[in-house]
């Protein structure tokens, strides 16, 4: 018999078989670096409903009251783990900031095409009562609170942890795991079947926010290793160092179906993906699955250009997996039907550093026999290249957006910086994702939510 339902699916099938199609997406739109003493970053609403009048065009923006926040990712107050909660609701949108510190809590339910602030978590609340800074990853949990990852503490030296808001309050009311903390911290993703929670860890913040260095590789300020925790206990109990061929692993993900006790990570600054995995012990491992040769180069910041992955996303039936090379600039799709041998089936060039006539000239290309050119649509350059992705809940809609972070925006593609990123829109055909369609210009940096 039917009963009331709260927020999301009751399984990641049900949203992939059923779930609604999208009609408006939230991006947070980050002001470019020249601008960011003068200007307060915004949340654009996007209308991305094809039958609409609007479609494509940027229907509201939300100002911040700050400068200087640099919102990244977002998430949201209540999603399918509190699916049986009737009285949970999908109306709050979760944006931490790397920058500033703040937790920007909006109000998306009033009026979904006009949020505003509900509530600001400032700095310092969250300084003094989970002594941590740099918020990154925003998930709720099945308990109606939500948990933020984050990064540093109050003054950007490295630290991984994780800070827990009341769902209904939004106070912070501390930090979620019992003892010490990660040297490194970024993403995360819980399967509370196996009662076990994954994390990465990109770096120390004081290393990225002053622009990539290789020397800071070198020197230790990145990191290669994954951590697994004890989810009903808040422990850690394993660190997995990847070793060399996984520097900076970023996003990480859970298959969607619970039963199964394995994953995929996107090791940006490698450009390789491993799959990790529960073995018969009990321990978990991992192995390398995907790796995108360097390109030798001429004219860039190092002698070899590895691809970047900087984003990786699964579909909700498990069977492809997506990942952006922010360097190299394009979007590559995989089936992982067979899970530890990933096959390439969809590529779409979308920029990157490569474009042939812009400074930088490929001496040695394993992949490609001629640099492309940088693609045009409706006769816009697309500026920078492909980072942050959001497919849609039946796997036919991919959502693109080209900013990755302020300084290293600044350090690798200035023009984007002075012309705007886009929202790029790419459509599965029969043989995988190869149609450009559609682009909204953001007219700043812009990173799409989680």
């Amino acid at each position: 018999m039917a009963c009331c339902k709260g927020p999301g699916y009751a399984t990641p099938m049900d949203a992939y078989r059923n779930g609604a199609r999208e009609e408006i997406v939230y991006i947070p739109c980050i002001v470019p670096p020249k601008d960011r003493t003068k200007r307060c970053d915004y949340l654009a609403t996007v209308d991305v409903n094809p039958k609409s009048k609007t479609y494509g065009q940027v229907l509201h923006r939300m100002y911040l009251p700050y400068i200087g926040d640099e919102v990244h990712h977002t998430g949201w107050n209540a999603c399918s783990s509190c699916h049986d909660d009737p009285s949970k609701s999908r109306n709050r949108l979760i944006m931490p900031c790397l920058d500033s510190d703040r937790i920007y809590v909006v109000d998306v339910g009033t009026d979904k095409l006009a949020p505003r602030i509900h509530k600001i978590v400032e700095p310092e609340e969250l300084h003094e009562k989970a002594k941590c800074g740099t918020p990154h990853t925003t998930h709720c949990l099945a308990s109606g609170e939500i948990m933020i990852s984050c990064m540093g503490d109050g003054h950007k030296n490295p630290k991984g942890s994780f800070v827990v808001l009341d769902g209904e309050t939004f106070e912070v009311k501390g930090t979620w795991e019992k003892g010490c903390g990660t040297e490194f911290g970024y993403d995360y993703w819980y399967q509370p079947h196996h009662n076990v929670m994954v994390s990465t860890g990109w770096g120390s913040p004081k290393a990225f926010f002053s622009g990539f260095n290789p020397k800071d590789v070198e020197e230790g300020r990145y990191g290669r290793s994954l951590y697994f925790w004890d989810w009903r206990e808040h422990r850690l109990i394993q660190t997995l160092d990847l070793g060399p061929e996984a520097w900076m692993p970023l996003e990480i993900r859970f298959l969607h179906e619970p039963t199964e006790a394995q994953g995929y990570v996107g090791c940006a600054l490698s450009s390789t993906v491993f799959r990790y995995f529960k073995t018969a012990s009990g321990t978990w491992s991992a192995e390398k699955v995907i790796a995108i040769p360097n390109k030798k180069v001429e004219g860039w910041a190092l002698p070899e250009m590895p691809g970047l992955i900087t984003d990786v996303i699964l579909s909700l039936d498990d069977r492809f997996l997506y990942f952006s090379n922010w360097a190299h600039g394009d979007v590559r799709q995989y089936d992982i039907t067979d899970r530890c041998n990933p096959k390439l089936v969809g590529q779409v060039w979308l920029g990157g550093s490569i474009c042939r006539g812009e400074g930088v000239r490929v001496t040695e290309d394993k992949e490609l026999k001629e640099q492309p050119t940088r693609p045009r649509i409706k006769g816009k350059e697309i500026s920078g290249a492909p980072q942050m992705l959001q497919l849609s809940l039946d796997g036919k809609r991919l959502y693109v957006t080209t900013s990755l972070f302020s300084p290293w925006d600044k350090q690798f593609y200035p023009d984007m910086c002075k012309n705007g990123s886009m929202r790029l829109h790419l459509r599965y055909l029969a043989d995988g994702y190869k149609s450009k369609i559609s682009f909204t210009g953001i007219n700043e940096a812009s990173a799409v939510h989680r």
